[in-house]
């Protein structure tokens, strides 16, 4: 795999992101608060947000911040549907610990 630097994989992140959810740059500039040349710059790797617009940017594809910065792999759709089953089996865990959590909170009350 070609080795490429943090910025372009930001830049080629926010636009794959953008593009998957059927975004304009005016769409997604309007819900970052920021505006589209700027973003046009970002995309193409020219500027360097800070790390609030990047969680804006985020924010307004409704991903988390560290997804921008993670390499796009391709899964096979095999892969897909384990990751998924993993990802609602964790949310399933999560939700347990947290309902443990609070009831023994509120048992100490």
């Amino acid at each position: 795999m070609e080795e490429i630097s943090i910025r372009q994989l930001l830049a080629q992140n926010i636009k794959r992101f953008r593009e998957t959810r059927n975004m304009s740059q005016a769409d997604l500039a309007f819900e970052a608060e920021i505006s589209i040349p700027f973003l046009s710059d970002i995309e193409r790797g020219n500027k360097w947000p800070s790390p609030e617009t990047i969680g804006k940017i985020a924010n307004a594809l409704k991903i988390e911040s560290f997804q921008l910065f993670t390499p796009n792999i391709n899964l096979s759709e095999e892969n897909k549907l384990l990751m998924k089953k993993l990802e609602n089996e964790l949310l399933i865990a999560q939700t347990s610990a947290l309902k443990s959590v609070f009831e023994k909170h509120l048992a100490l009350g």
